[in-house]
């Protein structure tokens, strides 16, 4: 088993990077192995994490990314393959929520910015990638949803559609690149404590919400996605596409 978590000469991309989820991914694979792009949109915040992993013996470099600016995705796939030759892995980390609250309240600048965030970005950055996986023999695609993207969520409803529209992406994906050995899953956290999901975990009565319905009675932390998604990286997977993968301590349920 170990030996089918081990990522040793795998490229990965991982999005919204620089913290949180995504930074507990990059830092996870890079213990296994994996030859890392820590991407967000700043560079010196991408830069201090790879540097703390090359500090740790791991493989890393960081590339700034929008991703909702497709010019800047393009780039970074194209530093990607410049700096070490292929893509074996994406994990669309990245993501936005300007607006909080009913659906009312969201302007179409803000409905904009997080379909083109969180769902064309995705699309765009795995699209781009996709040559270069068929060159390697295949490749894995994890897409980052939500559990509001299986059940809307007070407060989050435009940012549960463009969930939803990702979990959907992600078995296109699944059932239209099979043929290349190129996978594809996504995963559906609940509440985690990062910066992001701060404006929930701090407001009283959300919390009290999530863990009265929680049969793991704890909020999820980084590290329990960054587990999954090493597993759905690896060969330990190898069966596994067009899966929805729920990790919310039984939110859900």
């Amino acid at each position: 088993m170990k030996e089918e978590l081990n990522l040793n000469d795998k490229v990965a991309i991982v999005t919204g990077a620089s913290k949180g989820i995504g930074e507990s991914i990059v830092r996870l694979f890079a213990a296994h192995g994996a030859k890392v792009v820590v991407s967000s949109r700043k560079q010196a915040a991408v830069d201090e994490v790879a540097e703390s992993i090359r500090q740790a013996g791991g493989d890393a470099i960081g590339i700034e990314a929008h991703m909702g600016k497709m010019d800047s995705i393009k780039t970074l796939v194209d530093k990607t393959v410049e700096h070490y030759g292929k893509i074996d892995i994406i994990v669309n980390n990245a993501a936005t929520n300007p607006v909080f609250g009913s659906v009312e309240n969201c302007d179409e600048g803000a409905f904009d910015k997080i379909m083109d965030v969180n769902v064309k970005g995705c699309f765009e950055l795995t699209k781009l990638a996709l040559p270069s996986m068929k060159a390697a023999g295949g490749g894995s695609i994890i897409n980052m949803s939500s559990i509001g993207g299986l059940r809307p969520e007070p407060g989050l409803g435009i940012y549960s559609v463009s969930k939803a529209a990702l979990i959907m992406l992600t078995k296109v994906m699944a059932k239209e690149w099979g043929r290349h050995n190129v996978r594809a899953n996504v995963i559906c956290p609940g509440l985690i404590k990062t910066k992001f999901s701060e404006a929930l975990w701090k407001n009283e009565k959300v919390g009290e919400h999530f863990m009265k319905n929680l049969p793991i009675s704890r909020i999820g932390a980084p590290e329990d996605i960054a587990r999954l998604t090493l597993f759905l990286a690896a060969d330990a997977s190898s069966y596994s596409t067009g899966g929805v993968f729920t990790s919310d301590g039984g939110f859900l349920i």
